[in-house]
């Protein structure tokens, strides 16, 4: 492709794009964010977003955050651990035992006590 085409491409990119944005200014429903108030039903909120949540739950969803990165690195490891041989699986386990080391620490602190 040559330098014309591209630039063409890019500047209708910009031109659909920008259009786009015309069009959602022009029959957008309230003048400003601060206007528009969040629907519940009806009825004004009794309450802030994010005082149902009690802030345990981010303790335990960072732990759960942990676990699930693990699984990511482990299916590769699965896949090459027996072309690499030893190596791989001393990595894996010193891994294992860094996270190990994270949940006993969060353990505790008492970030996984439930009461």
């Amino acid at each position: 492709m040559n330098v014309e085409g591209t630039l063409l491409l890019l500047a209708l990119t910009f031109l659909v794009i920008a259009g786009l944005y015309g069009i959602a200014f022009l029959v957008r429903l309230g003048r400003t964010i601060a206007d528009v108030r969040p629907f519940l039903s009806g009825h004004p909120p009794a309450e802030h977003a994010l005082s149902r949540y009690h802030a345990h739950w981010y303790a335990v969803t960072m732990v759960f955050l942990a676990f699930d990165m693990e699984m990511v690195f482990m299916y590769p490891w699965a896949l090459v651990v027996a072309k690499t041989g030893i190596s791989a699986v001393v990595e894996m386990f010193v891994f294992l035992a860094i996270l190990l080391a994270g949940v006993v620490y969060a353990w505790r602190e008492g970030a996984l006590r439930w009461t």
